[in-house]
């Protein structure tokens, strides 16, 4: 699979709806029943490693290399179509927030929201493949324990923990909606003080909600595996070997069940910084997953405001290209999960 060709890319960042690339998603359905999956790619655009890894499989399959036992496999080869056309992580909007059905559909991704939604909801279960800007080696993330509370019920817990071990990588993240309602709690108290317009920023939890999130829901079980950084290819398979061992674990194609991971860490979100100011600056260039001991000096803001590490904990997600009144990184502890 390619990347969009010249002359895609020749086209001006905003062309008519009805020209841009058609939604697409590719089923295989099993004469028996099963279990139904879905499989997405380029939610955000600049991030393509799923979508050559689908592409990948779309053709063992077709070619009967790969033969579906069971159930329904639906894959999204290219799931925000503009943004992947313009290489960026957005179309109009981050798809992966505020991502729900609308009846008035405005930019680019309510459109694309009102078409992936419901073919996420058809589906028992999401494996949705990411790339990241900086950080080391591949991860997952996962989700809840499972809880009746209001802000994320969940009831699958032990199905996405079982499978988050068997994806191919050793390190496992959780804790993201809880962390970002944490958050936008803290942004409300900072538009209330005057420091951003309520009109300017989201103060919404329900903007955390991604397609995991989404899928969880309704009532599925859903992992993210971030599988590398964007140019990296050997991201491609590690997306390939997650969707190979995900179609074996749930019993959608033969193979030798998938091992589960060994010496691996778990890490917990619990807390998130947004920027500022432009002129907020970080005390140097972090990764995500880089450790820091207690009082370490993470960044500083434009008033001269020092942020320092209250506990020994990971940073995660830095973003040197947040705007003001975005998300500017989280914090993650050892540990609380999968047993440890």
């Amino acid at each position: 699979m390619s990347l969009p060709s010249k002359a895609l890319l020749s086209l001006p960042e905003n062309i008519p709806l009805q020209d841009e690339r058609p939604f697409q998603a590719l089923q295989f359905t099993s004469p028996l029943t099963g279990p139904r999956l879905i499989i997405t790619a380029a939610v955000h655009g600049n991030e393509t490693c799923g979508t050559f890894a689908i592409k990948r499989l779309v053709q063992q399959l077709e070619e009967g290399e790969i033969k579906l036992l069971c159930g329904v496999l639906t894959v999204v080869p290219v799931t925000n179509p503009k943004a992947y056309r313009l290489q960026r992580r957005a179309g109009d909007r981050n798809l992966n927030r505020r991502l729900a059905p609308t009846k008035n559909p405005e930019q680019y991704e309510d459109h694309l929201a009102n078409w992936l939604c419901p073919l996420l909801a058809e589906h028992d279960g999401l494996l949705d493949l990411h790339s990241f800007q900086s950080g080391d080696r591949a991860f997952a993330l996962f989700g809840p324990s499972n809880n009746a509370k209001p802000l994320e019920p969940f009831s699958q817990a032990e199905t996405e923990e079982a499978l988050v071990q068997r994806l191919g990588c050793n390190r496992f993240v959780y804790g993201w909606l809880d962390t970002y309602a944490k958050g936008i709690a803290r942004r409300i108290q900072e538009v209330n003080a005057g420091r951003f317009n309520a009109g300017h920023v989201d103060i919404d939890t329900g903007y955390g909600v991604g397609t995991t999130e989404y899928m969880r829901a309704n009532g599925g079980w859903a992992i993210t595996l971030e599988c590398g950084q964007h140019d990296d290819v050997n991201g491609r398979e590690v997306a390939y070997q997650a969707i190979i061992n995900t179609l074996v674990h749930t019993g959608l194609i033969k193979g030798n069940p998938p091992a589960a991971a060994t010496n691996f860490e778990v890490l917990g979100l619990y807390d998130v910084f947004d920027r500022f100011d432009i002129n907020d600056q970080f005390s140097q260039p972090w990764k995500s997953f880089d450790s820091l001991k207690k009082g370490t000096l993470i960044g500083t803001r434009a008033d001269g405001t020092a942020l320092h590490a209250e506990q020994d904990c990971f940073i995660v997600f830095p973003n040197i290209k947040s705007q003001p009144g975005q998300e500017w990184f989280y914090l993650a502890r050892a540990g609380g999960r999968l047993g440890r």
